[in-house]
């Protein structure tokens, strides 16, 4: 498997063959399910939003199972340790001796769910910044890798305020998107209960090769990033990154009203890295200005720190995201940007 050389529509045929399986379990949820296969191959972590019942839990297993990964979970609690979600050094006897050996804890898997996560302490939340940023942990003064690919799912619950934690801004920018899951309409509501109350399960089937899912990952993750961009999408990204930047000195800008602080350059890369997906999930080798814009509020709506005063009017960071890019989003050229040769 070494030797695998994978083409942009193989990449293509397979992700669309991962949604039409995913899609069969978590029924109404295709949106979602497209942010989460972005998310993963553009190398990301993704933080779910939506009240209970909505199936995250049921899709964050489903996606291990047809990616062929191990799936490991954490019910996030107040009382959770650090040392529960890394591991621990215990004291074992070896031939007569007893010495220190260390037990891994459940990040050591391919795919982890952090279910509410909100409801962690900060300082269990924050043992998760190691792993998912550097891709290893830390205990004892010895550093442990983690097994590549490494992707955390983490879910919050925004109904029930009570016994949370928010996550703190530096936690939240180390998520590539933040994905709303809302209710599923009418017709799907009823497909949900019509095919989860009979005695036939759905049940998803692995979309890789036995043996092979972990290269054909890899690879397909270095093919992402070797899609074209232009220079002027480069630049439609950052124009639309900048717009919400609340400006010094007291200089006009409409983001000084809404925004304290704007989106940091972690955000402008997730930006273009989600745009490189979504091209090749269209079939195309070039990203265009509606890439970006597809990728655009998942992206950028957890990266924000909203004002005072949006705060009081109730304003939600889409909507404010929405109305600052919205100038630069209708000055772009209508079409596909043409690639130039920087990758």
């Amino acid at each position: 498997m070494s030797q695998l050389e994978l083409s942009p529509e193989a990449f293509r045929k397979t992700l669309h063959a991962l949604q039409e399986e995913l899609g069969r379990v978590v029924i109404g949820q295709h949106a979602v399910i497209e942010r989460l296969l972005i998310a993963f191959f553009a190398g990301g972590h993704v933080l779910f939003e939506g009240v209970p019942g909505l199936g995250k839990t049921l899709l964050a297993k489903s996606f291990a199972h047809a990616l062929g990964l191990s799936f490991k979970r954490i019910q996030c609690t107040p009382d959770l340790m650090p040392a529960d979600i890394l591991g621990t050094q215990l004291i074992v006897e070896r031939e007569g001796r007893k010495v220190f050996e260390f037990s891994r804890g459940p990040v050591f898997t391919h795919i982890l769910l952090a279910d509410e996560v909100n409801r962690a302490t900060p300082k269990t939340q924050s043992a998760l910044l190691e792993a998912m940023e550097e891709h290893q942990v830390s205990i004892s003064g010895a550093t442990h890798l983690l097994e590549e690919p490494f992707f955390v799912m983490a879910t919050q619950n925004p109904i029930e305020m009570e016994g949370t934690f928010p996550l703190p801004e530096a936690q939240l920018d180390r998520f590539f998107f933040k994905i709303l899951v809302t209710y599923p309409s009418v017709p799907d509501l009823a497909r949900i209960i019509r095919q989860t109350t009979t005695t036939e399960v759905a049940l998803v089937r692995p979309v890789l090769p036995a043996g092979e899912a972990r290269a054909w990952i890899l690879q397909a993750r270095r093919l992402v990033r070797e899609v074209l961009v232009a220079s002027s999408v480069e630049e439609y990204v950052v124009r639309l990154v900048s717009s919400t930047h609340p400006a010094e000195n007291g200089v006009e800008n409409p983001a000084n009203q809404w925004l304290r602080y704007g989106v940091s350059p972690r955000g402008a890369q997730a930006v273009l890295l989600g745009a490189k997906v979504s091209a090749l999930l269209a079939g195309r080798v070039n990203v265009s200005f509606e890439d970006v814009d597809r990728v655009l509020l998942p992206a950028l709506s957890h990266r924000v720190v909203l004002s005072f005063e949006a705060e009081a009017e109730k304003r939600t960071a889409t909507d404010i995201i929405t109305l600052l890019t919205e100038p630069v989003r209708a000055q772009k050229v209508s079409g596909p940007a043409l690639a130039s040769g920087n990758a």
